[in-house]
């Protein structure tokens, strides 16, 4: 029995441990020494691994992190307004969601891959595609409540997640481009355009949107009044990268692209949501619509404009000329700029700020771009900086109007300062009468006439945040209107109330006020000090 005995601790004492036994000490005694290989390869399986960091978590709050669920069960407390996402989130009592996501935050430190980020955002959309086939024949509010609980599960957490490791913003003079198309013959002329036309191609990286109807596809309203069936939609990512000058960029991965049915689209602000994640670290951000044109070295010059502007954090936007503008001879003539809002008046618009056109202000063209009061959704250029300190909001889907002005007072009240280019650099194309419009396809995806009402509702979350009374969180139901809203909302440098009165818009009035410094070419009040820049 002796023998026996010593025979097994020599051979204990003998045989390699496992790894999870491994300890890290002198060489006598059953002690293991581990070398610093051993320690770079065991850091490196945890860091790499996605599975080890919640394997010791309960089973239910594995699952719920596999589904991107972490609010849980408690989703009934958010749409009551009972309790807030972040409440639920933060709540350390929470043991399941909380607690899963605050330990997992700690160990996702590095940025998501554009895989990874692909993944989610193809996985969410199948998600929202069967979601809408369940929901076709429900009503508006049926709809915004089935969008918000598949947010809250999937989207929102998600998303935060993002947020918290976005990529290092990069100083190698890249440019990204955000491009959304729905249905767009324009859409390959657009991108061939913009690499041909760019001083460095080899410095821009696209993020395309390409919302296409692939089957069964009908055309816009008619000049009879009336739609037709037509051929499915030509690709643009296809058609540019098979081009002779897409070729090379495609196969250099300068195009990133999610592709979204008709079915799945939900209007373009939440196109330029899922847009803004494709950047990855590119110095300058642009966003246009895909139906462009663009002057020799727009790039180059949309840069210049940002580093003559004098600001810390510039952003250069407007509405371009018509796409028939020769914009050669346009480049000798100061931009139009972006100066005029209103209430709109109709009655399904409830009351939201519209901007009108951009108009030729100014007789003398300068080196320094002039201040403006507001943003356009289809043209703007900034520092990248923009996506991690005015994110989009995914709350918002279905959106048409109010997207500008709520964008503008979200950058000015996180300290960006906002100018028109000092000549135009793109033409836009405006008419497209007949072509489909993304309205259209929310119809056929759910009921005619739905789309009207939805819009009007999910809309009280901008006017909320713009400060219209009747739009007070006591005054609108449901309450899941405002979730997560205080996330993607106003930003602390400077106040609402002063953006507002600077721009001329009384929310409780109606009423715009005439302010004279955006027409004339000069500083906004505050900014005087930058009088002497504009002098002809």
């Amino acid at each position: 029995i002796g023998c026996l005995i010593l025979a097994a601790a020599t051979l204990f004492l003998l045989s390699p441990a496992s790894n999870s036994h491994r300890r890290v000490g002198g060489g006598g005694g059953g002690f293991i020494r581990q070398t610093a290989d051993d320690i770079s390869s065991s850091s490196s399986s945890s860091n790499h691994d996605p599975r080890a960091r919640t394997r010791k978590l309960p089973m239910r709050v594995q699952y719920l992190l596999a589904q991107s669920q972490i609010v849980g069960n408690r989703l009934e407390e958010v749409k009551a307004g009972t309790k807030t996402v972040e409440e639920i989130i933060h709540s350390g009592h929470n043991i399941g969601a909380a607690g899963a996501a605050s330990r997992i935050h700690n160990h996702k430190s590095a940025p998501m891959t554009l895989s990874e980020i692909l993944t989610f955002l193809q996985s969410f959309l199948k998600k929202l595609n069967s979601s809408n086939i369940r929901n076709k024949h429900t009503t508006f509010h049926g709809i915004w409540a089935a969008y918000h609980d598949l947010t809250v599960k999937t989207l929102y957490p998600w998303d935060q997640d993002y947020l918290s490791r976005m990529p290092t913003r990069r100083e190698d003079g890249s440019v990204y481009l955000s491009v959304v198309s729905f249905r767009d013959e324009f859409c390959p002329a657009t991108l061939m355009e913009a690499f041909a036309k760019a001083k460095n191609p080899e410095k821009l990286f696209v993020g395309l949107v390409q919302q296409n109807c692939e089957d069964k596809c009908r055309s816009g309203i008619l000049d009879n009044n009336k739609m037709v069936d037509v051929k499915p939609d030509a690709d643009c990512y296809l058609l540019f990268c098979s081009s002779q000058v897409g070729k090379k960029y495609c196969n250099e991965g300068h195009i990133r692209l999610l592709r979204m049915k008709e079915s799945e689209s939900l209007g373009p602000y939440l196109a330029r949501y899922f847009a803004s994640k494709l950047w990855n670290g590119e110095q300058w951000y642009m966003q246009i619509d895909s139906h462009m044109t663009f002057l020799q070295d727009w790039d180059a010059s949309s840069i210049q404009m940002l580093r003559a502007a004098p600001s810390e954090k510039p952003v250069i936007s407007h509405y371009p000329p018509p796409h028939t503008a020769n914009l050669v001879e346009k480049s000798n003539v100061a931009a139009p700029r972006l100066c005029g809002p209103k209430f709109a008046t109709g009655s399904d618009e409830s009351q939201i700020v519209r901007l009108e056109g951009s108009y030729y202000y100014d007789s003398v063209k300068l080196d320094t771009p002039r201040f403006a009061p507001f943003v356009a959704a289809g043209y703007l250029v900034a520092h990248s900086d923009i996506l991690r300190e005015v994110p989009y909001d995914p709350f918002l889907p279905y959106i048409f109007m109010g997207e500008e002005i709520l964008f503008s007072a979200r950058l000015w009240t996180s300290g960006y300062d906002i100018f028109s280019p000092t000549h135009s650099l793109l033409g836009h194309h405006y008419v497209r009468n007949n072509k489909p419009k993304f309205w259209e396809s929310v119809h056929r995806a759910f009921s005619f006439g739905i789309w009207d009402p939805l819009h009007m509702l999910v809309r009280e979350r901008v006017k909320n945040q713009l400060g219209y009374p009747e739009a007070a969180k006591d005054m609108i139901k449901p309450k899941s209107l405002f979730t997560a809203v205080e996330q993607y909302s106003m930003g602390t440098s400077r106040s609402l109330d002063d953006y507002l009165q600077i721009v001329g818009l009384n929310m409780n009035t109606k009423e715009v006020t005439y302010t004279a410094w955006c027409e004339t070419g000069m500083p906004p009040p505050g900014f005087e000090k930058y009088e002497h820049l504009y002098q002809a």
